[in-house]
């Protein structure tokens, strides 16, 4: 039997926009499902709107607008990397609409936790780069090394820097954690310095967890769209 139709809500990760999973449109679409991608204020289509301001609150914003607007219910969201920060904050605000929570290659944060808490190796080099640019947004970071040079060039083009206050920012849960069910997807073609190997012990560990492990690196949306799929399928069967 075929699972029925599932709507995911994307929060994507940092630097980049809707626009980098463009290849998963129509394998959703293919699988029944429908894949709505927004893209957080000052990055992407919307990077004429970056400012010192944004931060994390801005983005979960973002995504809430989305799901009130359009009237979303019945929600997969699906938090990658940066994302799965935001993806966290409207699961905690928007908890009637969201159904689960999918976490690829994600920060999963607990209540009071920023970003640079979750990746203190990152932070002052992060700070010191955009210091040295316009000083309110983090150059863009490397992409993974077995990403086609044909995927380069396309996301190479599109990436733009990222609002620090968006690293800086700590989450604030007003439920504590959140109660639907939730996934971890990692991503086990690991680059030195591994950050998300914490949230794939955790939730391996932790009771209210499923998880699973995709082979490839960092970006799946793009180098293995196929497989991501694949894993998704499985999660929402």
């Amino acid at each position: 039997m075929a699972p029925r139709p599932k709507t995911f809500l994307l929060c994507h990760g940092a630097w980049t926009g809707a626009w980098a999973w463009k290849k998963m449109h129509p394998l959703m679409a293919q699988a029944g499902h429908r894949l709505v991608a927004p893209t957080y204020t000052g990055l992407g289509e919307r990077a004429h709107l970056a400012s010192p301001a944004i931060d994390l609150d801005a983005h979960i914003q973002d995504i809430l607008n989305v799901i009130k607007y359009e009237d979303l219910g019945d929600i997969v969201l699906l938090g990658h990397s940066y994302g799965g920060m935001v993806a966290t904050g409207v699961a905690d605000r928007a908890r009637e609409r969201v159904m689960q929570l999918i976490y690829l290659d994600a920060f999963v944060p607990r209540d009071g936790q920023s970003l640079f808490d979750l990746n203190e190796g990152g932070r002052e080099p992060m700070r010191k780069a955009a210091a040295a640019g316009d000083g309110y947004r983090i150059p863009r970071q490397p992409l993974p090394s077995d990403t086609p040079q044909a995927d380069l060039d396309w996301l190479n083009a599109r990436r733009v820097n990222m609002p620090i206050k968006c690293f800086e920012t700590s989450l604030r849960l007003e439920h504590g954690e959140p109660a639907m069910p939730r996934s971890y997807i990692y991503c086990t073609r690991i680059p030195p310095g591994d950050v998300f190997g914490q949230f794939a012990k955790r939730t391996k560990s932790e009771d209210g967890w499923r998880y699973f492990e995709l082979d490839a690196s960092h970006s799946p949306n793009v180098t293995a769209p196929e497989a991501l799929m694949g894993v998704l399928e499985k999660i929402v069967a």
